[in-house]
């Protein structure tokens, strides 16, 4: 009996030691004061977006809140300025399954913001079906409306540099593929509706998150803007809750043991804003506040190109 609550003590420490080490990951302790900067957070009415926009609020930034959702983004606003002690707060609506918005945002900001310093693409979804220009949804949502979006913006940001942008991606990517016969044929990653296959194509979308970086770094030598990705963590947010495709009560237990809550999730988007020192590693793909290396598809530059000249063709930038 003694043996096997030693083993379960064990089994318990180590599970522990892994949630709090592991799972919980690094805080980003930086000091660092961003007044006078100007920061766009796209999807920040709910999860690790509104948490990010209330540690940057609190450092001092101009914080404008990117949103689909009128009624959310409102609410989210007080929220945001309440929990920052901030009245740099803006909320300013953005659609990105919709090219239209997007254009609209862009055009709506340049008029009336001076500047911009930091643009965090931190939107997502995870839903098959349609944006209203014909593509895949995620596809749509979570690639283009921010290639888009980070193209006309761009050179407000070469004009404010040293300024960054920050695509949050996922360790997904790893499972990720581009199918580009697919691209060309539906204009999406995937047409599959069963659990796997919206895993699949959330994943492709997370790929692209990464290219996109990878590209977008190499037109950018030269200028003061750098781009990072990162891996936010597995985080119990809304997006996880429309992910859960387990079934099994155990497994979806060890499921939520395992999950990051928003703040933790938050770390490394706020790491790679406003960590100095940074820049060399422009294109880079963050996790747990540190660099990692990323598998060898997530690299290609024959890939990011194609996807880069594919994105331009299908939100009429080429």
């Amino acid at each position: 009996m003694s043996t096997l609550l030693l083993v379960v003590g064990v089994v318990v420490g180590a599970a522990y030691i892994y949630r709090h080490v592991v799972v919980k990951g690094k805080r980003y302790t930086s000091k660092v004061k961003l007044h006078g900067k100007t920061v766009i957070v796209t999807g920040s009415n709910k999860g690790i977006g509104k948490t990010t926009a209330i540690g940057l609020a609190k450092r001092g930034a101009r914080v404008i809140l990117a949103c689909r959702n009128k009624q959310r983004g409102e609410a989210a606003l007080m929220e945001v300025k309440r929990e920052s002690g901030s009245n740099q707060v803006v909320f300013m609506q953005l659609d990105l399954g919709s090219l239209k918005s997007v254009r609209s945002f862009a055009e709506t900001f340049l008029k009336t913001e001076p500047r911009l310093d930091i643009l965090i693409n931190n939107a997502g979804i995870y839903l098959q079906g349609w944006t209203e220009d014909g593509l895949g949804m995620m596809f749509g949502v979570n690639h283009i409306g921010h290639f888009l979006l980070t193209n006309l913006l761009l050179d407000r940001l070469k004009e404010c540099g040293p300024s960054r942008v920050i695509n949050v991606s996922s360790a997904a990517h790893n499972m990720g593929k581009i199918d580009f016969d697919c691209l060309n044929t539906h204009k999406a990653l995937g047409l599959g509706t069963s659990g796997m296959e919206v895993l699949q194509v959330y994943s492709d979308s997370k790929l692209c998150n990464v290219l996109f970086t990878h590209e977008l770094a190499q037109r950018l030598q030269g200028t003061k803007v750098t781009c990072y990705c990162l891996h936010p963590g597995v985080i119990k947010t809304e997006l996880t809750r429309k992910a859960n495709f387990v079934k099994d009560p155990l497994l979806k237990f060890l499921t939520a043991f395992f999950l990051k809550n928003t703040i933790q999730g938050s770390q490394t988007t706020l790491h790679c804003a406003i960590q100095e020192g940074i820049e060399p590693l422009s294109g880079r793909y963050f996790s747990n506040c540190t660099v990692r290396e990323v598998c060898a598809k997530a690299k290609d530059d024959a890939a990011a190109k194609k996807l880069w000249e594919l994105s331009e063709r299908l939100c009429g930038l080429a």
